[in-house]
């Protein structure tokens, strides 16, 4: 009997339960390589998983920080950006936001306050026209306040801002809004050539849940806006 005839024999007579070691070898190699191909498909989810996550919670934490500050200091003139009226009151959010102008203008921070906001269809009146009336009652010369009235977000406020400013070669800024609106505020300010600082309001209304709801809802904003830009969020 040669070798060849004897390795045939033996491995047609191998009993049931012995392990052949050339076929086990092999069944183990293409597991290893299943296994290692699976692996770095999860790791490589995992990692992508792990950067939105922290991108989204770094975001989260600069509109947390940027609304717990106060960057008030001497500027050409204070931004304060429109929210609701209702037929030329403003509403407790917008008001919050003009009573801390009116602090800001006793201490002689700018000689001039942008006021911002349209309107809607059916409103008589613009947030812009609400905000003036608002401040001038409380003591801001009317002859210091600027109405910007035509944008109808955040972006197309300050665009317009912008505009009017740099007819008065003017670009230092202090803007006012809520804690929560503070970040994107001053992000889209800088993007249109302004040089901007933020000081929320100390007497925002929208707290509790609702302003932990703002805050994860701005985070977003800010983190898409980044990516894509504000003025197509």
């Amino acid at each position: 009997m040669t070798l060849d005839e004897g390795a045939r024999t033996w491995r047609d007579h191998t009993p049931v339960g012995v392990i052949r070691p050339v076929a086990s070898s092999r069944r183990s190699g293409r597991a290893r390589r299943r296994w290692t191909w699976r692996g770095r498909v999860v790791l490589a989810v995992l990692l992508l998983v792990g950067l939105v996550v922290g991108y989204y919670l770094l975001s989260l934490y600069q509109v947390w920080s940027t609304g717990n500050g106060d960057g008030a200091r001497p500027v050409d003139a204070v931004i304060v950006m429109g929210a609701a009226q209702y037929d030329g009151n403003p509403s407790p959010v917008l008001a919050a936001r003009l009573d801390h102008v009116v602090d800001l203008w006793s201490q002689g921070i700018a000689p001039l306050v942008v006021v911002t906001g349209g309107k809607r269809p059916e409103d008589r009146f613009t947030e812009a026209e609400a905000s003036a009336a608002y401040l001038v009652e409380r003591g801001v010369p009317a002859d210091a306040v600027i109405l910007e009235d035509d944008g109808a977000t955040t972006y197309e406020s300050l665009q317009g801002v912008s505009e009017i400013l740099g007819e008065r070669d003017l670009d230092e800024v202090l803007i006012v809004t809520d804690p929560y609106h503070s970040l994107r505020s001053r992000i889209i300010a800088e993007d249109l050539g302004l040089q901007a600082w933020v000081s929320p309001t100390p007497y925002s209304v929208v707290d509790g849940g609702e302003s932990f709801q703002r805050h994860l809802e701005e985070a977003t904003g800010v983190a898409i806006g980044r990516i894509i830009g504000f003025e197509d969020l």
